[in-house]
């Protein structure tokens, strides 16, 4: 007898299944109480579960924000310190350079104002008067016998010489004046030179100003860093993101410039090392080229480390001056040697090429191949010079990449908090749910057992008890929950 036939009791299949389903209900309604026990409790345990998980989650989240704000305002602290030391580094040679301008236009504006003075002084000497010619003409004009031809001819002769003086002290009168007004107009150049040299004291004082501005603002940034407020936090995380993005564009510009000087020297680079030798599946050839881009790439690193420009290795900033300019000196001669040895390997690419091309080109016709030379001197000029320039540019990539590595931790930890939160937020919504599906799964269990329920509820008398529906218990608040699971709990 097959299974089927077995669970067959009744010759009409209808039946069958009206007696199994009773049978099932009335199996499920003595054992509605465990069952319920049982899924209330494993939802429980699976809801609990997952909030404990997100309450983990949201607690590693805040230590990580924590952490991404204490780098921040230490970084944030770091850049401000860094520049009020340039900027008072830039105010003392200013100051030093406006004193001593100092010192020389008030020299120069006391000398001017010893000329002006001197000029005053001749230019207020007046001419010495004349004699007392009046007393002598009203003598003579009281002598009588005017009518003597003696004396009329001596009078004549007066008057004559009389004239004579007179214009002599009308020229000598007009000499001294024009001299006075020689002497204010030499003054004139005088007072122009002192308004150039107040005009250039009064420039000099505005440039101090600013600077002293200048300090004032980035002392005020660098004491809300100190205060851990949170508009410096803003600021700080604003300008890491745009660093990082703008840094970020500047080194794939960079990488783009590399894979140019790759291609450059890479064919003739297989002349060199041989064409034919792997280092697995890749040519020495390129692993050499590759090799020189990344040493002058290095070389440059430690050029801008040398000139204190990038902070990236902290212990060549701090050797001493000497030694300092004796490595400056050494990674230049090193990037020289670089951008020759890439110049004359990019003359030995342009001459395979043309060697390529001319072999080509005599299978042609000569003529083609005459044609074919006729202009590569241009190519080759513009090659062997990219060949050089490019190390010496490639030195500029520590600049953006130091300031890549510093704001890629300010926007690796954000991210990574905004990743917890994530986690922590599906946890709780999977809490929630095995909460819900838990009662959900009580609630279909007893329309599963409709039958009996309504059969207690008309049998059992009324005032008795209310009929025992069992469900699955709400998650109770312990004192010694996180507030994760006290807020995914409310």
């Amino acid at each position: 007898m097959s299974l089927a036939e077995s669970l067959t009791m009744f010759p009409s299949p209808f039946l069958t299944a009206i007696f199994w389903f009773l049978l099932v209900s009335v199996v499920l309604y003595f054992t509605r109480a465990p069952a319920h026990r049982a899924m209330a409790t494993l939802f429980q345990v699976l809801s609990e579960a997952m909030q404990l998980a997100a309450a983990s989650i949201h607690g590693a989240e805040n230590r990580l924000a924590a952490r991404n704000r204490d780098v921040l305002l230490a970084s944030g602290r770091e850049a401000a310190e860094r520049g009020i030391e340039r900027e008072f580094e830039r105010v003392e040679v200013n100051v030093r350079r406006e004193i001593a301008q100092c010192t020389a236009i008030d020299r120069m504006m006391t000398e001017a104002l010893t000329r002006i003075e001197e000029d005053h002084k001749r230019s207020m000497d007046v001419p010495p008067a004349p004699p007392g010619w009046a007393g002598v003409v009203q003598a003579i004009a009281e002598v009588p016998g005017k009518s003597d031809p003696i004396v009329s001819g001596i009078l004549e002769q007066i008057h004559t010489s009389l004239l004579k003086m007179q214009k002599e002290a009308i020229n000598a009168y007009r000499s001294a004046v024009q001299a006075r007004h020689e002497h204010l107009r030499k003054m004139a150049p005088e007072w122009r030179n002192l308004t150039q040299l107040t005009t250039q004291m009064k420039k000099n004082v505005t440039t101090m100003i600013e600077r002293s501005q200048t300090i004032d603002r980035q002392m005020d940034e660098y004491e809300n860093v100190i205060r851990r407020t949170e508009q410096a936090e803003r600021t700080l995380t604003a300008s890491s993101l745009s660093q990082f993005f703008v840094s970020g564009l500047v080194l794939a510009i960079a990488i783009g410039g590399a894979f140019i000087n790759f291609q450059l020297i890479a064919r003739p680079m297989a002349e060199a090392v041989g064409a034919n030798s792997f280092i697995g599946n890749f040519r020495i050839a390129e692993i050499a080229a590759l090799v020189i881009i990344l040493l002058e790439t290095a070389m440059g690193l430690f050029l801008m480390e040398s000139f204190r420009i990038t902070r990236l290795f902290p212990m060549i900033g701090a050797l001493p001056d000497k030694t300092r300019q004796r490595m400056i000196y050494a990674t230049l001669s090193i990037l020289f040697f670089f951008a020759c040895v890439e110049s004359g390997l990019a003359y030995m690419r342009e001459i395979l090429l043309e060697d390529e091309l001319a072999t080509s080109a005599v299978l042609r016709g000569e003529a083609q191949a005459a044609a074919t030379t006729s202009y590569m001197w241009i190519t080759t000029t513009a090659q062997m010079v990219m060949g050089f320039v490019l190390p010496f540019a490639l030195v500029f990539v520590a600049i953006p990449l130091e300031s890549f590595v510093q704001s890629s931790r300010t926007v690796i930890g954000m991210v990574a908090g905004a990743l917890l939160r994530t986690i922590a937020a599906v946890f709780l919504l999977l809490g929630k749910a095995f909460d819900y599906g838990g009662r959900l799964l009580v609630d279909v269990y007893d329309i599963a057992i409709f039958g009996p329920l309504w059969l207690e509820t008309v049998v059992k008398p009324a005032g008795s008890g209310k009929p025992v529906r069992s469900s699955s218990p709400r998650i109770r608040k312990k004192p010694g929950d996180t507030p994760a699971v006290n807020e995914a709990v409310s």
